[in-house]
């Protein structure tokens, strides 16, 4: 071949001459048509194939406008799982749906004087067709929209079911209320004080009569079950396990003094119950502590505005502190009531406070203050000079030790008693079974376990959300709707405002309905539910979703669950992924499901970061997919999406990030134009045993990553290498075997005086490389496939396997150090021994002379690795 043949026509595709610009939007117009012409491409198998399931599922969005690349790269990932996942021959549920309820579209319909349900269902129109344009690989026919009545309709049934088991119920109780969402929050929507939705609003307590979900019986399963989620990350399960907060202990009632002698003391009683888990100090206790929101406090400062103000002042303090975040940081402040309770373990009387650092969401709102045996007891104790009384002293294998008082406080478990009347001398951990056990027995309190995950309240005062399937009537108090009634229809045509309650309470043909028991006039529930009840079971909907007779059918659930991958943000922690797996172990009690939880592995992938800050409408740093995919295609953002960072980090958007992608891109496209050799005999024969070195190399380079990526997909999900990889590949193809003086033009020797390597061979290193593209690049993917004249669906063709042999180095590049720092470099046959090694490293002409007249000490061969020589 003559040396300027790359000089004229470049290498054709088959028969065909190629443009050797990669034209994105020509190729990714083409492909887009294409799919979106065959609805059944990514449609699931049925839920009776043969075929081993994978179900793959990204967290829904809520359609708030448009995308941004934070989805993309969320998506991204999802998508390129279920595409190997496909390719490794398995039955793919790949869905997608929309949590289409909630705030932001009524408070759009406000400002736009828009419905919600038009704002709504039109940002799902752009969004999907968004996802669509950047090839997501999503089985549309199986799409759920939260705010439709064939949806919600079921939201209505399970809300019928928990109330039928006891589990749903309605109080009255000190709420979360958002002044800007103008509705009550969940414990769970309360970050550092604010609501979850406005990071500069401050949450408010009101006393409100709310609808609530019994999450609390199902609070040790929920505790206990994280041992099964090895899949999920460790810190999920740990700030899992924080919020659901178990404790073990005592409940002890402590009686108002005045109460004692006078009887009841006002609507809120005369008992303080606190929570221990030290009963066995409660003869040490000098004061009981109130929450400055505890409902006792009414009643105390009803005829004491003095004490109302100090409170109010607590109360002031408690939240500054929750806006920094760690309220155990808090600088401890307190104020005297005036008033006494009384020990019912020694009826000794004993003062009664309010203090900033107690909580009214943790335990009762009241704690026993025992301060020789608790830090923050202490320091407050020191600062109100409040009596320290020490109780127990800590046990040791020397008897003039265990009676020496110890540094104050002391809080060790392992004690014995002093100054506690009948109980002296026990060890701690007796002493506290005696004494739940005299508290039961004597009526003031009893052993008992409390959690921080307080109930789920999910009433929400507020229009664009599920209907609360409830009547009250007047003979028959509260009754359900009954099923065949359902779906309770939210009305379209409301006057949404903020003010005056529930929107729906405005609409009279909504409120004024028939009891279905006495057949007497009866009001809707005007409430709606918590958004997070749309999103706690629609992945079970997704395996059914047009079943109009039941939620889903149990036998479809039984083939997809548990979830085998599910993606999100790792900020719905205690959010959406709790109340999930709450709902999954009421469904398995219902009859509806066998697992117990809902999906087996969880993987949270990190923000994408602008400016310093989230990506996020709100603070318009916003990058848009559209812009993206038309500057520089569908494929290259998704790539650049998954290349920046591990899926896993933060990612720090750089356009020029991009561009760079869109050049590789365009690279694979002109290797592939320009050496592909369709007609050339050898083209479809099988790669030849006997390689020259330069294709034994390309050969090994291949196998080397196919190996890294299909590990890297079943592993640590570091996409960002998996890519790099495939670089590498490519470096190896344009760089390792090119004929000299014409690497710049991209022409391939494939036959000419000096054949390094086989046209079979490129033949399997082009086809592999497309074939490892796929998940990351459909678009760019298929044509290439094409182009090589491959007739398959790429999307079913199989992974490309790879041979440890063929992968095997045949020599290994060895670090050489000298008393740790690195001084040379060896080359050795990759199955050279230990001996063989260090031999090599001791003969290297650098370390000879830099070891010449020094002791070796040590040789230090870590294999394939490194050699350490230690000399002095």
């Amino acid at each position: 071949m003559p040396q300027d043949k790359t000089q004229e026509e470049p290498a054709s595709a088959g028969t065909r001459s190629q443009d050797e610009r990669y034209a994105h939007q020509r190729v990714e117009a083409k492909w887009f048509e294409r799919w979106q012409s065959d609805p059944q491409l990514y449609a699931a198998d049925a839920a009776d194939s043969t075929k081993k399931k994978f179900y793959v599922l990204e967290m829904l969005p809520y359609p708030s406008g448009v995308l941004h690349m934070g989805h993309v790269r969320n998506y991204s990932i999802g998508d390129a799982l279920a595409r190997y996942m496909w390719m490794n021959g398995y039955n793919v549920l790949h869905p997608m749906g929309w949590d289409s309820f909630g705030l932001p579209a009524e408070n759009a319909a406000i400002l736009n004087n828009t419905p919600p349900r038009q704002w709504t269902l039109g940002n799902i129109a752009k969004m999907k067709a968004q996802m669509n344009r950047l090839g997501f690989a999503y089985d549309w026919s199986r799409e759920v929209t939260t705010c439709l009545p064939d949806y919600y309709r079921w939201n209505q049934w399970f809300f019928l079911k928990f109330y039928e088991k006891g589990l749903a119920y309605r109080k009255k109780s000190l709420v979360n209320w958002c002044p800007k969402c103008c509705t009550v929050l969940a414990n769970e929507q309360v970050v550092n004080g604010r609501c979850w939705r406005h990071e500069d609003t401050l949450v408010e307590q009101r006393e409100l009569e709310q609808w609530f979900l019994r999450i609390t019986k199902y609070a040790d399963e929920l505790l206990r079950d994280l041992d099964k989620l090895g899949g999920w990350p460790e810190k999920v399960r740990t700030m899992q396990r924080n919020w659901i907060g178990r404790s073990e202990g005592t409940l002890v009632d402590f009686k108002l003094d005045y109460a004692e002698n006078h009887g009841s003391f006002g609507p809120a009683g005369s008992t303080i119950s606190v929570f221990t888990t030290r009963v066995d100090t409660i003869f040490g206790a000098t004061s009981v502590q109130l929450a400055p929101q505890h409902p006792l406090i009414a009643d105390l400062t009803t005829a004491n505005a003095d004490l109302r103000a100090q409170v109010d002042q607590l109360i002031a303090e408690q939240r500054k502190a929750k806006e920094v975040g760690d309220i155990g940081e808090i600088e401890k402040h307190g104020v005297f009531t005036g008033r006494y309770a009384i020990n019912p373990f020694n009826h000794e009387k004993v003062p009664l406070w309010v203090a900033n650092y107690i909580l009214m969401d943790y335990g009762t709102g009241a704690i026993m203050s025992v301060p020789a045996h608790d830090e923050r007891d202490y320091e407050f104790a020191k600062k109100y000079k409040l009596e320290i009384r020490l109780v127990v002293l800590p046990v040791s294998n020397d008897p003039e030790e265990t009676m020496a008082e110890p540094p104050l406080p002391y809080v060790g478990h392992d004690g014995m008693l002093i100054n506690s009347g009948p109980y002296s001398g026990l060890e701690c951990a007796e002493a506290i079974k005696k004494m739940s056990a005299v508290a039961e027995e004597k009526g003031f309190g009893k052993a008992t376990i409390t959690y921080r995950l307080k109930d789920w309240g999910i009433s929400r005062q507020r229009y664009w959300g599920t209907p609360i399937p409830m009547l009250y009537c007047e003979k028959d108090g509260i009754v359900p709707v009954p099923e065949k009634a359902l779906p309770v229809i939210l009305p379209e045509d409301v006057d949404i405002t903020i003010a005056g309650g529930s929107p729906l309470g405005q609409v009279p043909e909504f409120v004024n309905a028939t009891c279905p028991k006495c057949g007497g006039p009866a009001r809707r529930e005007t409430d709606t539910m918590d958004t997070f009840v749309d999103s706690s079971w629609y992945f079970y909907r997704y395996t059914d979703a047009h079943n109009d007779h039941a939620p889903f059918d149990s036998k479809a659930a039984q083939y997809w669950f548990p979830i085998d991958q599910y993606i999100g943000g790792v900020e719905h922690a205690i959010l959406h992924l709790i109340y999930s797996r709450f709902w999954t172990k009421f469904m398995r009690d219902l009859g509806l499901i066998a697992n117990d939880e809902p999906a087996e592995r969880l993987f949270t992938q990190g923000m994408v970061i602008k400016d310093g800050a989230k990506m996020s409408k709100s603070l318009g740093n916003i990058v848009s997919p559209d812009e993206m995919v038309a500057r520089y295609g569908a494929d290259a953002a998704r790539l650049y999406s998954l290349f920046a960072a591990p899926p896993d980090r933060d990612l720090d958007w750089q356009d020029s990030g991009i561009e760079g992608i869109q050049r590789f891109l365009g690279r694979v496209y002109r290797f592939v134009v320009r050496n592909a050799q369709l007609n050339h005999p050898d083209w479809n024969k099988p790669v030849p045993a006997d390689l020259p070195p330069e294709a034994r190399a390309i050969q090994r380079k291949l196998h080397q990553t196919i190996k890294r990526v299909s590990d890297d997909f079943q592993g640590r999900w570091h996409f960002n290498t998996c890519i790099s990889a495939i670089m590498e590949l490519v470096n190896t193809m344009y760089g390792g075997a090119y004929r000299p003086g014409v690497l710049d033009s991209g022409a391939f020797q494939v036959e000419s005086e000096k054949p390094h390597v086989p046209a079979a061979l490129l033949a399997e290193v082009q086809r592999d490389l497309v074939l490892l593209l796929a998940p990351f690049a459909p678009y760019l993917a298929h044509e290439l496939w094409e182009m090589l004249g491959e007739k398959g669906n790429l999307l079913k063709t199989p992974w490309p396997k790879y041979d440890a042999a063929l992968a095997k180095e045949d020599e290994l590049e060895i670090p050489v150090q000298i008393n740790g720092k690195l001084r040379s470099r060896i080359t050795v046959p990759a199955d050279a021994t230990k001996d063989d090694v260090l031999d090599r490293a001791l003969a290297d002409e650098k370390v000879r002379s830099l070891i010449a007249g020094k002791q070796i000490v040590n040789k230090i061969y870590v294999p394939g690795k490194l050699v350490n020589i230690v000399v002095k």
